[in-house]
């Protein structure tokens, strides 16, 4: 079994794969707080609740946007599983051909979920990861990263009004029954909800207009991505577990 560790701003994300099998999967949230002790103990009671052995973990694969938690976090894998973590940064292979400027510059997740995406779909691609902000990533047909697009994620912008606007309350993020509406609360989801997947959909438009390609599949995964997909008129599929995916082959592409 391998473990693999994809760390977020907002959540980072642990799943067990025994071959390209998932076995169990969890999301917990990024404290930047936490110390190694912390963070072991906690993978080891989420083993223990899944009824998995830890002994049984043969390597381990993280990617971090957080580059503050993961001296903790490498510190807690080589006290409490007893293994030299692999983590993915320049010079681990990937198999993508990254055609920006500055390729360093290129978030790992993002990286990682295009190597998961032209793995599971093939190419033209387009990847849209709803988290803290929401990306999208052009692949070729080829599996060249195009380029990406960022913007703030659906939360982000949720607080922000609420924050910035003394008369406007906190309000969940749900799909309100119409456009126009009746009342404060539902008038705020309304142009939230409908206002991302506007955005959403305009985005990708553009993006498969500039990248020349046909039959581009466009894949979301993410926090916010079902929620989304149920009124977007341009997400094929929906994939959950696609980053987890993506270090899994990255593992395999490097263990060697």
């Amino acid at each position: 079994m391998i473990l693999v560790i994809d760390v977020g701003n907002t959540h980072t994300l642990l799943g067990v794969f025994e071959g390209k099998e998932l076995l169990a999967n969890w999301r917990i949230s990024t404290d930047r707080e936490r110390s190694a002790d912390e963070l072991g103990m906690l993978m080891l009671n989420l083993f223990a609740y899944g009824k998995l052995n830890v002994e049984e973990i043969e390597a381990v694969v993280v990617a971090s946007v957080v580059p503050s938690l993961l001296y903790s976090l490498e510190h807690s894998i080589k006290k409490y599983l007893k293994l030299e973590p692999m983590i993915i940064g320049p010079g681990t292979k990937t198999g993508i051909n990254i055609r920006c400027q500055n390729p360093k510059e290129v978030g790992v997740d993002k990286i990682v979920n295009a190597v998961a995406g032209y793995e599971m779909y093939g190419g033209p691609l387009i990847i849209i990861d709803m988290g803290t902000a929401t990306t999208f990533c052009a692949i070729s047909a080829k599996g060249e990263y195009l380029g990406n697009v960022i913007c703030p994620g659906i939360k982000i912008s949720t607080e922000a009004l609420y924050q910035k606007a003394a008369m406007l309350p906190r309000i969940d993020l749900v799909k309100p029954d119409s456009v126009i509406g009746k009342n404060t609360v539902a008038s705020m989801q309304s142009g939230i909800f409908y206002g991302y997947v506007g955005k959403v959909d305009y985005i990708v438009k553009r993006m498969k207009h500039e990248m020349k390609e046909t039959n581009v599949r466009v894949i979301a995964t993410g926090g916010f991505s079902r929620l989304i997909a149920e009124e977007s008129q341009v997400i094929t599929e929906v994939n959950s577990t696609l980053t987890l995916n993506g270090l899994r082959i990255v593992y395999e592409r490097n263990k060697n």
